[in-house]
């Protein structure tokens, strides 16, 4: 069944949730404030080993870098969009919303857990990658993986940011949703070096959203987002560019 695997990852995304809930009230602030480090800084490893995997080759006996001009164009450029737009501030209403909806006006982490966790488990190579092949040929095993590894890490954050961690799930499903979908119908269409570039560039905005998590916001990532569409632009330019 196509999309079987964003639906296994938002109800793991919502099980992580309300066990970091639960542990909540029983962690104190300190122990809070020091696992908010702790993952920070392993977001920043995850988003940096993502990133240097493909920017980094041997050749020739050499070790080489690759995709530096791309990463360049797609965070520039993409990031100018995204201002433009302002991706944050919305991403930030929309958790206004959500927390008016459910209540917890007096919850000052809200926003913030919804907006960092939803990035975190948005742009990362699993879940273009994953969702791309569940489109494709309805293989969920790399999503259900993901599910697993999303379930600890809305744990992690949903017992220091709290209930804002858990709404998390319905970007995702939006998202990967939407990937899975535009993969099954374009199939075709989606060259292997195409997931690597999306991937590549989703690895970057994870390690400056570690970065935001362990030493305060220092990146409007919402607003970087559409750097994740200049790959897309730029291997259709180069297949019409072969022809």
């Amino acid at each position: 069944m196509i999309g079987l695997g964003t639906i296994i990852n938002t109800a793991g995304v919502i099980a992580g949730g309300l066990i970091g809930l639960g542990l909540k009230n029983g962690i104190k602030k300190n122990m809070q404030d020091i696992m908010m480090q702790a993952c920070g800084v392993a977001t920043i490893f995850i988003g940096g080993a993502g990133a240097l995997s493909k920017m980094l080759v041997f050749q020739d006996g050499k070790l080489e870098t690759q995709g530096t001009m791309l990463l360049i164009f797609s965070l520039v450029l993409g990031s100018l969009l995204g201002e433009w737009i302002n991706i944050e501030q919305k991403m930030d209403i929309l958790g206004e919303r959500i927390k008016k909806a459910v209540k917890a006006e007096n919850d000052n982490l809200f926003v913030e857990g919804f907006v960092n966790v939803s990035l975190i488990i948005c742009v990362g190579a699993m879940a273009i990658v994953g969702s791309v092949q569940d489109g494709i040929s309805g293989d969920y095993s790399m999503l259900v993986a993901k599910a697993i590894l999303d379930l600890i890490i809305v744990v992690v954050f949903a017992a220091t940011y709290g209930i804002g961690a858990i709404f998390s799930a319905v970007p995702i499903f939006v998202y990967q949703g939407a990937i899975t979908l535009a993969a099954a119908f374009l199939g075709s269409f989606v060259s292997e070096a195409m997931i690597n570039d999306l991937s590549f560039i989703g690895s970057a905005l994870i390690f400056c959203v570690g970065v935001n998590i362990g030493f305060g916001k220092k990146f409007r990532v919402g607003n970087m987002l559409p750097a994740l569409i200049v790959p897309v632009l730029y291997e259709i330019l180069r297949s019409f560019l072969r022809l």
